[in-house]
């Protein structure tokens, strides 16, 4: 039986060398998903350095599964291109909400995710107290592609009434 914990906030910042598709460039986009939940980014015209700074938010229950990300490449009369997925563990930022944590200085770092074969990481991804809440800066390397990173921030957003931690 799933149990609803809260909600996670996904921004999906930019793109950074994103591999070219099409003659004219790439129209990327990026496809979250996490267990049923599918959510997806607007398409950037013909930019692999794109720059979306959308949110998408993903309801989060127990028992915490991996979130997969994937890009696209927008095509009009063919098959989206793939240009490369990344996959990340939520545990540590999960862990790090359930501390209960209030009133540390702005800036305090909770923990720290170090880059490893089993996640996708560019480096390490600080776990962080900012302007009152628990947030994470990541930067994934993506798979399955000659070149490419994403990079985002998750911030996690209580439900009222939700049993939470």
């Amino acid at each position: 039986m799933e149990s609803l914990l809260g909600l996670l906030r996904v921004r999906i910042i930019r793109g950074v060398n994103l591999a070219v598709r099409d003659t004219s460039g790439s129209d990327p986009y990026v496809v979250l998903r996490m267990g049923r939940q599918k959510l997806k980014t607007s398409v950037k015209k013909n930019n692999v350095n794109p720059e979306w700074n959308e949110d998408l938010t993903l309801s989060v229950s127990e028992p915490l599964v991996p979130i997969i990300l994937q890009v696209y490449d927008k095509d009009t009369f063919s098959r989206d291109d793939k240009m490369g997925d990344a996959e990340f563990e939520i545990t540590s930022f999960i862990d790090s909400v359930k501390m209960g944590l209030t009133g540390l200085p702005n800036g305090t770092i909770i923990r720290t995710v170090k880059p490893c074969r089993q996640n996708c990481l560019a480096g390490e991804s600080p776990i962080l107290w900012k302007d009152g809440k628990i947030i994470q800066d990541i930067v994934l390397r993506l798979r399955n592609v000659e070149t490419g990173e994403i990079e985002l921030q998750l911030m996690w957003i209580d439900i009222p009434g939700a049993p939470g931690f």
